[in-house]
């Protein structure tokens, strides 16, 4: 990673202005972690489906999901959690390949009965 790790210097020893090469230097700052959140898989409407043929492991699905429910498996590629995704559709919406999709949470509980 970047430099990043200097912002954790005191105040009067950081660097007035950090600048990164690519988003890959930003610092990990989720907004929420899932050990805290509590379980939204009840009550949401619509799923985030990643088709990972498509997928080009760019990392904004992780980088802009407002609940830091996506992380990077061992594979490379980003996964959801689905017990704390609250579908808001985010990362499908800035996906710059398009290989997120929502769909109904119902449709994907029919799947399952018919199982």
């Amino acid at each position: 990673m970047g430099d990043w790790k200097n912002i954790c210097k005191d105040k009067d020893t950081r660097p007035k202005e950090q600048t990164y090469s690519s988003w890959k230097d930003l610092p990990p700052i989720p907004i929420c972690f899932p050990a805290h959140a509590s379980d939204t898989g009840s009550w949401r409407t619509n799923r985030p489906v990643t088709d990972y043929t498509k997928c080009t492991k760019c990392g904004f699905c992780f980088l802009y999901c407002p609940e830091g429910t996506i992380h990077e498996g061992e594979d490379g590629y980003y996964h959801i959690e689905y017990d704390y995704c609250k579908g808001c559709g985010v990362c499908a919406n800035e996906c710059p390949v398009k290989c997120i999709s929502m769909i109904l949470e119902s449709d994907v509980q029919e799947e399952k009965m018919n199982d």
